[in-house]
């Protein structure tokens, strides 16, 4: 074959790896932007107390805020915080809106196809409760009655393998507003993560409510952006060593009632 024939290949192949080699150096270029614009834009929850919540300053405060703070800290760079919902969260990561996502997100298989996750920073699980007058003791007893769900929330995911067909969902587009159905008496049930209700049932002593369902023990992970393995190592090792000098353990047991724990990597 002459070489004016096998031209027009190599040219093709040529671009194709100049192609390939550029959206490689683009796909690790997250950490060098934060660096570059000393700034890191974090998404946090501002509705899901102790984890993520507005104080009476109207500032955004939380487990995951202080653990925004304390990474960006830890990079010399300033935080951006970034308010999001359980349905929008993933999304904001993908398109570049936040450099990091630490908003109670557990992982899952579905996840880790669009996204990478950290080691783990929090403990976290979702549970059923109801009134206590309730008898609910299998999730075959949730069958003909209501429940609160936030929408594309873990506890949406995980009740919806368990629940008989016939559950009555009502699900709402954030945590304040799942909360307020049920406590308004909207829904029978609610389906959400323990800190969320411990703090729903301190406020409401009136409902009676209690746990009735473990749904999903599923630690808290900093989400980051597929193929950004300079930047998931650096997150890596700023929550390996605050688990090692107890900074996890003391942040937990502020905002939770209890430390971290052993968190899976």
């Amino acid at each position: 074959m002459s070489f004016s024939r096998r031209h027009p290949l190599a040219l093709g192949l040529a671009s194709l790896a100049l192609l390939l080699a550029g959206g490689a150096a683009h796909a690790q270029a997250a950490l060098d932007n934060v660096m570059k614009s000393k700034t890191l834009k974090v998404a946090v929850p501002t509705d899901y107390p102790p984890y993520g919540f507005v104080g009476p300053d109207m500032a955004p405060q939380g487990l995951d805020v202080e653990m925004a703070r304390l990474i960006a800290a830890k990079l010399g760079v300033k935080v951006e915080l970034v308010p999001v919902t359980s349905a929008n969260r993933i999304p904001y990561l993908q398109t570049k809106k936040a450099d990091l996502v630490i908003s109670t997100l557990g992982k899952n298989a579905e996840r880790e196809k669009v996204i990478d996750f950290s080691a783990a920073y929090a403990p976290f699980f979702q549970a059923v409760y109801a009134a206590k007058s309730m008898n609910i003791k299998s999730f075959a007893d949730m069958g003909g009655k209501s429940v609160a769900v936030t929408r594309g929330a873990m506890e949406d995911q995980e009740l919806a393998k368990v629940a008989p067909s016939n559950v009555d969902y009502k699900r709402f587009e954030d945590n304040n507003a799942t909360i307020a159905a049920f406590v308004a008496g909207q829904t029978q049930t609610i389906a959400t993560s323990a800190a969320v209700a411990g703090n729903m049932m301190q406020k409401n002593p009136q409902l009676g409510a209690e746990y009735k369902l473990l749904l999903k023990d599923s630690p808290c992970f900093v989400g980051i952006a597929k193929g950004e393995d300079a930047l998931k190592a650096k997150v890596n090792e700023i929550i390996a060593a605050a688990k090692k000098d107890g900074t996890l353990d003391a942040m937990s047991k502020k905002f939770l009632g209890k430390e971290a724990g052993d968190l899976p990597l």
